[in-house]
């Protein structure tokens, strides 16, 4: 319990700097070009998604094993609890999602560290709700998850290409489930 309390110590305050100093130094180019994903289902994309690759982010530095769980509280409230593995023990910080605009359009913003929130703009979306790719206003955040913690390998190669031609420095990609087959 200690742990999970200093993480999200730890968490707040990274949030709090990231939102304070988000003008300052090199920024990466925007994502504002890419549409979100259009008739978004919200009921559908609830549940349980696998972190399959990532670009860096100072929040899951040294973490593997990385799930997103989204689901509505008793309030209906959207919330988000994220989970992984650092140093072989199991971390988690929750949040919650509001839409951005509209909610058929798969634009959102969460927060783990109100009142600051973030983008979470789904860009792409198999019409089975088994893969997702998550980005934010800028192109150096990017999350490829699925329903699965290892999906097909010509699947995520397929979603790889396509993210590069949208310019996304895929050579950084971070495959975070521990012991994942990377048939690229």
């Amino acid at each position: 319990m200690k742990l999970l309390n200093f993480f999200r110590i730890e968490l707040s305050i990274f949030s709090l700097l990231a939102a304070l100093t988000g003008g300052c130094g090199k920024s990466a180019p925007s994502t504002a070009a890419i549409a979100a994903v259009n008739d978004f289902d919200l009921e559908r994309y609830l549940g349980v998604w696998y972190e399959v690759a990532r670009l860096p982010f100072y929040f899951e530095n040294g973490m593997s094993n990385v799930t997103a769980r989204y689901y509505r509280d008793d309030d209906g409230v959207i919330c988000v609890e994220n989970c992984g593995i650092k140093n072989q023990k199991i971390v988690s910080a929750s949040g919650v999602v509001k839409f951005k605009n509209f909610p058929h359009v798969g634009e959102l913003e969460v927060s783990f560290f109100r009142p600051f929130y973030g983008d979470y703009r789904i860009i792409m979306l198999d019409e089975n709700y088994t893969f997702a790719v998550v980005t934010g206003e800028k192109m150096d955040k990017l999350w490829l998850l699925a329903r699965k913690p290892f999906p097909e390998g010509k699947t995520v190669a397929a979603i790889i290409e396509k993210l590069q031609k949208l310019g996304f420095d895929v050579s950084q990609l971070i495959f975070s489930q521990t012991g994942a087959r990377r048939e690229l």
